[in-house]
């Protein structure tokens, strides 16, 4: 199953006071497992930047003068996301976000039914405890080191690591296929097993087979063992 892990920046609160998305990451997961694959931006919102903002993500008015506008972006983020299911922490905020800047673009709108919150997960998992996403970090023991100030794709990486502990900790989930299953290697990185290109020999001996021919021969003609000699 393909996921994305999304997170965004933005210059405040509220689409509907003015305010717009300054930055968009994304991480992919297949299985659970990240892939490599990511996808980021820096996007200049056409208006100020709030001192309360540049508190939070350092992102100021001049670095983001000479970056693309949300619109020029749209067709690529959407594309990359595709159809996958967007694992978001407090997605009500990201996704009212998202929405409000594609329907600016003129561009399809994301539907609820494919978003993962993972604020509410936590909440339910651990109920009654902070569920912040560095509180989660240092639940898991995931290292926090370089996040001085919040920043998408940053973000994204950590909330991936949080997403495996919240739905069951490391162990991958296993998709099998035609042409192989997914697992982890001991990294954590995606892999792909080759099927079994034939079964392995049987270990039963000549003597063990007569002896279970001999014994399903005393449990009469109807005995269901006889389909499999």
């Amino acid at each position: 199953m393909r996921e994305i892990i999304l997170d965004t920046e933005t210059t405040g609160l509220e689409p509907k006071e003015g305010h717009r998305i300054v930055e968009i990451g994304c991480v992919e997961l297949v299985n659970s497992i990240p892939t490599g694959r990511t996808w980021h931006c820096y996007l200049n919102p056409e208006r100020d930047m709030p001192e309360q903002a540049f508190a939070v993500h350092g992102l100021s008015t001049e670095f983001l003068g000479d970056k693309p506008l949300f619109a020029d972006k749209a067709d690529e983020f959407l594309e990359f996301v595709e159809s996958a299911r967007l694992v978001i922490h407090n997605a009500k905020f990201d996704f009212g976000f998202l929405n409000a800047e594609l329907g600016w673009a003129s561009k399809p709108l994301l539907t609820w039914d494919r978003i993962v919150d993972t604020l509410a997960l936590a909440r339910r998992r651990h109920p009654g405890s902070p569920a912040s996403l560095d509180a989660l970090c240092r639940r898991y023991g995931i290292d926090l080191s370089g996040r001085d100030l919040h920043g998408a794709l940053l973000d994204c990486r950590l909330l991936a690591a949080v997403y495996v502990e919240l739905v069951g900790g490391k162990q991958a989930r296993l998709e099998l296929a035609g042409n192989g299953a997914q697992q982890a290697d001991p990294a954590g990185n995606a892999v792909t097993v080759a099927p079994r290109a034939a079964p392995l020999p049987s270990r039963l001996t000549a003597e063990e087979r007569e002896a279970h021919r001999a014994f399903v021969a005393t449990l009469g003609e109807d005995a269901i063992w006889h389909r499999y000699e």
